[in-house]
């Protein structure tokens, strides 16, 4: 059941979160999760027709969204990262991935997640290059201003000397004007739909805006 839904989250993103959450008990799995796995099934049987529309009037801007939803899998407490990278208003590239090791704040956490963005970022334009495509300062849309500081601010300080290296490239894009940082209301953050449980009004909304409606 798994193996099929999490084959289904390639072309349906607004089931992404629940699925991953799903599979992470694969191993030793108990009667509650079997009833979540089949919610979801029972979703899907009430949507039958809902895709992704690719309109082709749309624009060709590239710009994407990042979010991470700090201690949120209280198995680990680890956090949860997720970002969706649009051409126009068309999704072509969508993650939700539980990070690697515990965040010991929002900040670390959204920077985490930045981070991956950034590298998702950077292999989609060089993939557009070959296709004669050339952009300059990628906008990554995150709320959390102390993340977009930090990836904005050279000096390293002693709230964030613990946080890995390897994220630290996003100042070197930033730097290159290969993409910049911009700061985007939580209401507006359409990626908590790939990092969190939502309410059913904005769990409508945030699908609507990812392109995800009815085909008939």
């Amino acid at each position: 059941m798994i193996g099929s839904l999490l084959y289904l989250t390639a072309s349906r993103p607004d089931i992404l979160f629940s699925v991953r959450l799903c599979a992470r008990f694969q191993a030793c799995p108990k009667e509650s999760h079997l009833h979540a796995v089949k919610r979801i099934f029972k979703y899907l049987a009430y949507t039958p027709s809902l895709g992704l529309w690719y309109p082709r009037n749309s624009s060709f801007d590239l710009h994407t969204y990042s979010d991470a939803d700090f201690g949120g899998y209280k198995v680990d407490t680890k956090s949860t990262s997720g970002s969706c990278q649009f051409l126009g208003n068309m999704l072509i590239s969508w993650f939700s991935k539980k990070q690697n090791s515990v965040a010991l704040s929002t900040t670390e956490a959204e920077y985490i997640a930045t981070g991956s963005c950034c590298a998702q970022i950077m292999w989609m334009k060089q993939q557009l290059l070959d296709y004669g495509f050339n952009f300059k300062k990628v906008s990554i849309r995150c709320y959390n201003t102390s993340a977009i500081c930090l990836g904005k601010n050279p000096v390293h300080h002693s709230r964030t000397k613990h946080v890995d290296i390897r994220y630290h490239f996003i100042k070197d894009h930033i730097e290159k004007g290969d993409i910049e940082l911009v700061f985007v209301p939580t209401q507006e953050q359409v990626t908590d739909i790939l990092t969190k449980p939502l309410d059913e009004q904005t769990f409508s909304k945030f699908r609507l805006e990812l392109g995800l409606c009815e085909i008939e």
